[in-house]
């Protein structure tokens, strides 16, 4: 039966099993809300604040269960905001569908209001938007969208954002075609490559110890119990790069922490004594890397992955982590070792100068809210000092998922990240599972309105925003490396749990500035069913555990 192209559309977001679209309402994808309204389907329309958090919300609903995200906006400034969290997802590799909304084809190029068709001196969106997704197209005519949907969708599943540019007058026309189907997956793997490898590790099994470094692949492919069933039978310690701190059990006696800027000495030292080093779903980018330059140069390294690493490898091409995992474990499964029933042992954490100012300290408040979340609660950090502290101190909940954007790094991702998250997982098999997004307060400045969408559909997730008064981590950058002979980045100070309990009433608000406080407010945030919202007063010139600021600090000490 004929059917309009928005109403294919939804139907096709429930085929790809997203339950969910993501965006910001307007003019030129009002069509597609009115599809979502008479959709058969559940699917579920979101309003955002902001289209970067609709794009970051649909960022984390995909990161969080390894499904397609789909973010929706309208044509003009809509579109334009969407850049930096489809940028995102492009860096990441993660996969996203954007629904664009366009000016009618007859008015492209006649002075259309938002006209970004290219045409009569006008922004190109397709050129726009295909240098930050893995497809771009524009859909001309009804009878396009078939084929151009099914591109889409495959290049999004093979990792990164696509986009339809979808004019209004297009998504109201008729389209007579079957139903939208899935096009099939295809495990695509270097097998000359993965036999190289796989020959590395045993080789590396004779000679010594195997070390596995795991990135955020793993996460993606959901392969995290492929990588500790290897682990196991490899007997090898595990660190994790800062980005994928849920890949591997934060408890388990063979972690050893986590690589790179954020780091713990525990990774570097079984490098000193490992016979090979296998990254396992990373290409080791800076974060990553920091600090371990020299161990990996003098250690063989193996890959295996979607992206080669940075560094000298015998790297395996594989998109599927979960299937090319479970093959090699098979081959080595008759060298598995008992179980170490052991408990972990606490990770070895960056000596940082003691704080003088005001407030709680970033090791304090994350250790605190350590040991109040329970299994199965998920983790949303946000960039800068307190993403550091987190990365650094933070052990994940048993079952839960941990997610720091590090592709583009933009502040405010982790409010709609965590909200896109929680309503894929909000409901755990023991009732509601809590999401915690955790960020300083010149990301909340940024996008933490988006607490307002937490509260329109109360959703389980608590923030958790520390409040310096200040752009901390540029602040810090101020301190060490110009001296401090200036700031642009503190700010008046502010009431931030106070001012959101003002604006939501019905929502638990609070701020805390000693340690009693903190253990209480936290217990309450926890305890509720719906939002929560904690401030946390801190230092703004307390130094995080953050390698290349502890290097230069070191650095100001011997040469002053």
């Amino acid at each position: 039966m004929p059917s309009r192209v928005v109403d294919y559309l939804v139907q096709a977001v429930s085929t790809a099993g997203a339950r969910h679209i993501f965006g910001v309402d307007g003019a030129n994808i009002e069509d597609l809300y009115d599809a979502v309204f008479d959709a058969p389907d559940a699917v579920t329309g979101v309003i955002a604040k902001h289209e970067f958090s609709a794009a970051t919300m649909a960022d984390g609903y995909a990161r969080s269960t390894a499904r397609l995200g789909v973010v929706a906006a309208t044509s003009g400034g809509g579109a334009m905001n969407l850049v930096a969290g489809l940028a995102e997802s492009y860096a990441s590799r993660v996969p996203v569908l954007a629904l664009i909304g366009q000016p009618p084809t007859t008015l492209e190029g006649k002075g259309a209001f938002q006209d970004s068709s290219g045409l009569a001196g006008t922004i190109d969106a397709t050129r726009l938007f295909g240098e930050i997704s893995r497809f771009c197209a524009r859909v001309e005519h009804a009878t396009e969208l078939p084929d151009l949907l099914t591109k889409a969708v495959d290049a999004a599943e093979r990792g990164g954002p696509a986009v339809l540019l979808l004019p209004k007058d297009v998504q109201q026309s008729e389209i007579a075609s079957p139903p939208f189907r899935m096009p099939p997956r295809t495990h695509r793997e270097d097998r000359p490559g993965s036999a190289r490898v796989r020959a590395a590790l045993a080789e590396a099994k004779r000679t010594g110890k195997v070390v596995i470094i795991a990135g955020d692949q793993v996460a993606r492919d959901d392969a995290r119990a492929e990588l500790a069933t290897l682990a196991a039978i490899l007997d090898a310690p595990v660190g994790v790069t800062p980005d994928a701190k849920d890949a591997y059990d934060n408890t388990d006696p063979g972690f050893c922490g986590v690589a790179g800027s954020m780091g713990h000495p525990e990774l570097a030292a079984a490098l000193r004594s490992a016979a090979l080093c296998l990254l396992v779903g990373t290409p080791m980018p800076m974060m990553a890397g920091a600090g371990l330059a020299g161990l990996l140069a003098d250690t063989p390294v193996a890959s295996i992955g979607i992206q080669p690493p940075h560094l000298p490898a015998t790297h395996a091409y594989s998109t599927d982590l979960a299937v090319t995992l479970e093959t090699i474990a098979a081959e080595f499964a008759g060298a598995a070792t008992p179980v170490d029933d052991r408990p972990a042992a606490p990770l070895t954490v960056l000596d940082v100068p003691a704080a003088q100012g005001p407030g709680l300290r970033y090791r304090e408040v994350v250790e605190a809210i350590d040991a109040a979340l329970p299994a199965g609660t998920d983790v949303f950090a946000d960039a800068g000092n307190t993403g550091s502290a987190v990365v650094h101190h933070l052990r994940v909940p048993r079952g839960g998922r941990f997610v720091v954007a590090l592709g583009m790094g933009g502040m405010g991702y982790a409010f709609g990240a965590g909200i896109g998250s929680a309503f894929a997982r909000g409901r755990g098999p023991n009732g509601p599972r809590r999401t915690v997004v955790i960020a300083g307060d010149g990301a909340f400045f940024m996008h933490g309105m988006e607490v307002h969408t937490a509260v329109e559909h109360q959703l389980p997730v608590t923030f958790v925003v520390l409040n310096n008064n200040a752009h901390a981590m540029c602040l810090t950058r101020e301190q060490l490396f110009y001296r401090d002979r200036y700031s642009f980045n503190r700010f008046r100070p502010s009431q931030l749990g106070e001012g959101v309990g003002a604006m939501f009433p019905e929502l638990p608000a609070f701020s805390v500035r000693d340690s009693a406080e903190l253990t209480e407010a936290l217990g309450r945030c926890l305890d509720t069913e719906g939002p929560s919202f904690l401030s946390i007063e801190c230092d703004p010139d307390e130094i995080p555990p953050f390698v290349p600021f502890l290097t230069s600090l070191e650095s100001l000490r011997r040469n002053p």
